[in-house]
């Protein structure tokens, strides 16, 4: 107890400090402190004003009927002789009352339409998003009027049908924002772990939209204003004896040429009270644009991806699922830790399915390292999706075998796979910052892990992470424990991501690019770390990088991937010398390094990858290739083995360009050299 408090209490300071720094950032401008000493005026008026003038509203007085401005009636009196003046005051509370009921019908059912995609999957996602596209379509107004007529006249149904009406243009934002944050890293990660869509959308998705919606709404609640006076004015509204601005309106408009005040009164208050409401909001949208620009205040958000990922194992590891042991399996002696054989990955295309992914087999040992290189498109980051179950629908994942801590992925529940992966598969990305939660702080975000997963107390489990950000070399851990992700810079998110995926027991880390957003000093010192993660724990390490170098400097293996396919498996050492591929040879020769000669133009693959969509027959290089042969474009080369451990797909393995005959080889030739 006494740790949670030491750690929690200064917690809350700075988000609070966050907090009241925006608003005070809104109401510093000359338009924010305006319009929000009116709002705050109209709200006001709406509580206090039944309690004062009621009285004074609803006494008729048939001697001063239709009676002109005065000082006892200051905007004169209506039909019965009750003061006007009092009536519209009064009638704030009912006008501004069923503006806010209507926009919140509004929100909550535009949240509803908006994340139905994330709530009812691809398919039922379609369909809902559609008919808000049509709805879309029509005049606010117009639909109004349909809906009013739909839920009958009176109060109820005027609330119903602008609620309804204002529904889809807060369901298209909800749509678009939720859209945004679904493709951040984070929600992968929960995916990993099988969180269930309603958790993802409460926990990650409308944590990270709720400012612009707010914003959002205080401007819809202005719309919604105006829309009720005007329904009410119509008739379809408030009924007598209860009435709100728009009744008002009407029952003036009846006597405008004796009596126009009468009519100009509650007009006035309807457009002061919608200036309010949309004038804060317009301030409050730039009062949050300045300080997000200032690097404190709302940002996208991405909550940590491991976060999700053990937060909703941990429940799977509660109980027992189908008779199955609460316990990992863990790899037997001499059982690779991730198998996998024969890995597909297809989507339907325009004409036919697409196979961006096409038979990868591969097998990671106990604390091997394996790097995965090839040019953008090539499958390497789809496989290690496909691994990790992150591949949706319309996507296909298919496998002969795809096996993780002696686990089949590919069957059995999907409880005991979620624990599986929340505990023992930890992912490492290419910008840490997509990658944590803005809202939350980096401890907070690794100790739920431990939390989730090991039953840890809360100050407990803050101490671990930060005893894990120690062990990732995170200086000054306790401090920086507290901070949130944006105070960290690039490196530091880097390591504190590794740290969250050290904060379980994993067997295997994938990481994905780790180090292409960072600058050359910072690789070196992630690259290091890795290493001695995997050196420490005997964590098995599959990396995947453009970067031909940093692999073969880091990993015992490499897999070469083309156009969705392993075509090269072999040791890293041989990687610059020794390669059999002439893809993984033009590869390393179009690596700059300190011999280059920097009077000729560096050495590039002519053409360009293939498109998964419009795979050619035979050898999907052969295009690209000094080596291709006939036999090449007619046959698709098996990735064989030599029985020594090394694979490659090709029916000129070995050959050198400059060895054989080839039209436009030279070029080439020059560009692989002697290295081959």
């Amino acid at each position: 107890m006494t740790t949670s408090t030491t750690f929690d209490a200064p917690a809350v300071a700075p988000r609070r400090s966050a907090a009241r720094a925006r608003w005070l950032a809104v109401l510093r401008t000359p338009v924010g402190a305006g319009a929000g000493l009116l709002l705050a005026l109209v709200l006001v008026l709406a509580l206090v004003a039944p309690l004062l003038w009621s009285g004074q509203a609803d006494r008729i007085d048939t001697s001063a009927v239709l009676q002109g401005a005065s000082a006892e009636h200051w905007v004169g009196t209506d039909a019965l002789g009750r003061d006007v003046f009092a009536r519209v005051l009064v009638a704030t509370r009912l006008s501004i009352g069923l503006a806010l009921a209507a926009t919140s019908i509004a929100v909550v059912l535009g949240l509803l339409l908006g994340c139905a995609p994330l709530l009812l999957g691809r398919r039922g996602g379609r369909l809902v998003t559609a008919g808000v596209n049509i709805a879309v379509a029509f005049p606010g107004l117009l639909l109004a009027l349909f809906f009013a007529v739909v839920f009958g006249v009176g109060m109820t149904g005027a609330v119903l049908a602008i609620g309804f009406a204002g529904a889809p243009a807060f369901a298209r934002l909800s749509q678009t924002l939720a859209a945004g944050i679904a493709e951040r890293d984070f929600v992968a990660a929960a995916r990993i772990a099988g969180v269930g869509r309603f958790r993802v959308l409460l926990r990650h998705v409308l944590p990270n939209i709720g400012e612009p919606l707010v914003v959002n709404a205080t401007i819809g609640a202005g719309g919604a204003l105006l829309a009720f006076a005007g329904l009410s004015f119509l008739g379809l509204g408030v009924q007598a004896p209860s009435y709100d601005w728009g009744r008002l309106l009407q029952d003036g408009l009846s006597g405008i040429y004796i009596h126009p005040v009468a009519a100009l009164a509650p007009g006035v208050a309807i457009v002061v009270a919608g200036l309010a409401f949309n004038l804060f909001g317009e301030a409050v949208a730039k009062g949050i644009g300045l300080t997000t620009a200032l690097g404190g205040g709302f940002a996208p958000g991405r909550a940590s991806r491991r976060e999700a990922t053990r937060r909703d194992a941990r429940r799977g590891a509660a109980t027992e699922d189908q008779g199955l042991p609460v316990t990992d399996p863990g790899p037997e002696p001499g059982r690779p830790v991730l198998e996998v054989q024969d890995l597909s990955v297809t989507f339907p295309g325009a004409h036919g399915p697409v196979r961006p992914v096409r038979g990868v087999s591969f097998r990671i040992g106990r604390g091997e390292a394996v790097g995965v290189v090839g040019e953008s498109g090539s499958g390497k980051s789809l496989t290690a999706l496909a691994i990790a179950r992150l591949v949706e629908q319309p996507g296909e994942v298919t496998a002969g075998r795809l096996h993780f801590q002696g686990a089949d992925l590919l069957t059995g529940p999907d409880r005991a796979h979620r624990r599986l992966l929340g505990t023992s598969f930890a992912m490492v990305f290419q910008d840490p910052m997509t990658s944590f939660n803005p809202t939350r702080r980096i401890g907070r975000q690794l100790a739920e892990v431990a939390q989730e997963h090991q039953g840890m107390s809360r100050g407990a489990a803050l101490a671990r992470a930060v005893d894990r950000l120690r062990s990732v070399r995170v200086p000054a851990a306790e401090r920086r424990a507290h901070q949130y992700p944006h105070e960290f810079s690039g490196g530091m998110r880097q390591r504190a991501m590794i740290g969250m995926g050290l904060m379980g027991e994993p067997s295997l880390i994938v990481a994905d690019e780790p180090t292409t957003a960072l600058d050359v000093t910072v690789q070196r010192q992630v690259l290091d770390l890795l290493a001695a993660v995997r050196a420490e724990d005997d964590v098995a390490l599959l990396l995947i990088s453009h970067d031909v170098a940093v692999v073969g400097q880091v990993c015992e293996r490499v897999l070469v991937m083309y156009a969705g396919r392993v075509v090269e498996d072999l040791p890293a050492d041989q990687l610059r010398t020794g390669a059999r591929h002439p893809y993984t040879r033009a590869l390393v020769a179009a690596v700059p390094d300190m011999d280059v000669d920097l009077d000729q133009p560096l050495p590039v693959i002519p053409g360009r990858p293939v498109d998964p969509a419009h795979q050619p027959p035979g050898c999907a290089y052969a295009p690209r290739c000094p080596l291709a042969s006939a036999r090449c474009t007619d046959e698709d080369p098996a990735l064989d083995d030599d029985g020594a451990g090394w694979r490659v797909a090709c029916w000129h393995a070995g050959e050198v360009a400059a060895d054989r005959d080839v039209p436009g080889a030279a070029p080439v030739a020059l560009a692989l050299g002697e290295r081959a």
